[in-house]
């Protein structure tokens, strides 16, 4: 069974950081797509950055870029999200996700694998 398991979110004030993980079980990463979704308050489920885990793609949303890294630790099959210079939008629940493919996007109906999501409340 696949599990995705989000930790990391918390209160944070503008201009602070937090890092997000996401462990996997009963799941490899390989070579596979994996992505950082968001929901703020009223708002759709999006894409904010995607990773290929075979090596030469990442995506960030314009609203996240230049502020939020993605990372891989491979020996403990877990997906990083770290996120600096936070502001109040950036308030949502935040989902990692990932799928078995070798093109990535970011569309939330690409990916059959989720994690439950972990809350991040920036205030100013």
């Amino acid at each position: 069974q696949v599990q995705l398991v989000e930790s990391g979110g918390g209160s944070v004030q503008a201009g602070g950081s937090l890092r997000l993980s996401c462990a996997a079980s009963g799941y490899n990463f390989g070579r596979t797509c994996l992505a950082w979704f968001r929901q703020g308050p009223g708002k759709e489920r999006e894409g904010i950055v995607v990773f290929y885990t075979g090596g030469g793609y990442t995506w960030y949303d314009w609203r996240v870029e230049g502020r939020f890294t993605i990372s891989q630790d491979k020996a403990k099959n877990t997906l990083y999200l770290q996120m600096d210079s936070l502001k109040p939008e950036d308030t949502a629940m935040y989902y990692c996700a990932a799928e078995n493919k070798d093109v990535c996007s970011a569309r939330e109906s690409d990916y059959p694998y989720w994690g439950q999501g972990t809350q991040v409340t920036v205030s100013s």
